[in-house]
């Protein structure tokens, strides 16, 4: 299911593994202008601190043990 870029508000969002994550807010790719998230890892990660991933992933549901959930749910702003 497609959302719109705007459906991605800033606030803290948690991750179907568990950490938490604050979205920062959007942005076109600069080459494809494909809609894409910009959030932060709000843990210690070596790998980065700010990750970029498209918004059809960002709000896409995924199925673990037989059930649909958020790949990432809002949690507060």
């Amino acid at each position: 299911m497609s959302q719109h870029m705007n459906s991605v508000l800033p606030g803290v969002y948690r991750h179907y593994k568990g950490r938490n994550y604050r979205v920062i807010g959007t942005a076109k790719h600069s080459e494809t202008l494909e809609d894409m998230v910009i959030y932060e890892a709000l843990y210690e990660n070596e790998l980065s601190k700010v990750w970029v991933r498209p918004v059809e992933l960002f709000t896409s549901m995924i199925e673990i043990e037989g059930r649909q959930i958020p790949r990432f749910e809002f949690v507060k702003e």
